[in-house]
């Protein structure tokens, strides 16, 4: 089975929108192994901080079937899809990795990988060793050496922070 990869993210109540997509999630796929949950600013636009983290699971579902899950689970969080896609919103879910599946129709890996702070250091944080389909190169050594002077991200603990034990309980019920 292939290990799957999806980032997470949200400016609108975030805490109640990763929650229950964390929640769908499981209950879609099985069991998530999950990142700590990660703080920056918006990139490309004014707003609210984002929350992000990235999560992974193994599945036999086609990325076609994976992507219609997760675009489920954002309208129920009640994402509408339209204008710009720089903005404020509810819930973000992007299916990053597919296994090593290099597919640019379904934009397998997703491109926003090496060039977002907030995608690639939960993901080199969750699979360090893994490495990217195209570069080949591991993940912890992008992260690395990625400059964070314009993108800063800010890690957010899980023991003693309220974020992840939130999390958490959701993927409990």
């Amino acid at each position: 089975m292939p290990e799957i990869y999806v980032g997470l993210g949200s400016n609108i109540e975030p805490l109640i929108h990763l929650g229950e997509a964390l929640g769908g999630m499981q209950d879609a796929f099985g069991l998530l192994s999950m990142s700590s949950v990660y703080q920056n600013k918006p990139v490309g636009f004014s707003g609210a901080d984002f929350l992000n983290l990235v999560v992974g699971f193994k599945s036999q579902l086609p990325p076609p079937e994976i992507v219609v899950v997760l675009s489920a689970l954002e309208k129920s969080s009640g994402r509408v899809r339209a204008g710009s896609m720089l903005g404020s919103r509810e819930l973000d879910l992007d299916l990053l990795l597919y296994g090593s599946m290099i597919d640019p129709d379904r934009k397998l890996p997703r491109s926003d990988i090496l060039r977002y702070a907030f995608v690639l250091g939960p993901l080199a944080e969750l699979a360090p060793a893994l490495v990217h389909p195209v570069t080949g190169q591991a993940f912890n050594g992008a992260w690395q050496e990625m400059s964070l002077r314009k993108q800063p991200l800010k890690r957010l603990s899980g023991d003693s922070s309220r974020i992840r034990p939130l999390l958490e309980f959701s993927l409990k019920k």
